[in-house]
């Protein structure tokens, strides 16, 4: 999947089919659905799920909590806007 299609696919109320959880989790927070992107990606433990977990605490406010899942990741968090995180990381998953 290109990450065009990914992201039209935020116009709809489905997600793509056959994603992993890690882009699930990322549609849904395209989808403004911070809850759920989080649940999905709670009880993950690898490096893109961390990845994923310290984007969603970043964008949540909680530095605290954002640096130590970037940590895990094996990152830092960065200065960019939510909205660009969001695409590199997205089109890192696909």
């Amino acid at each position: 999947m290109q990450f065009e299609t990914f992201n039209q696919s935020l116009k709809g109320i489905e997600p793509p089919e056959g994603i992993t959880l890690y882009l699930l989790a990322m549609w849904y927070d395209g989808h403004n659905n911070w809850g759920k992107a989080h649940n999905i990606v709670d009880g993950l433990g690898d490096a893109a799920a961390y990845w994923v977990h310290a984007y969603l605490h970043r964008k949540e406010g909680d530095s605290c909590n954002a640096d130590y899942w970037y940590r895990k990741a094996g990152k830092k968090r960065t200065d960019i806007s939510l909205e660009q995180e969001w695409e590199i990381i997205v089109r890192s998953l696909l």
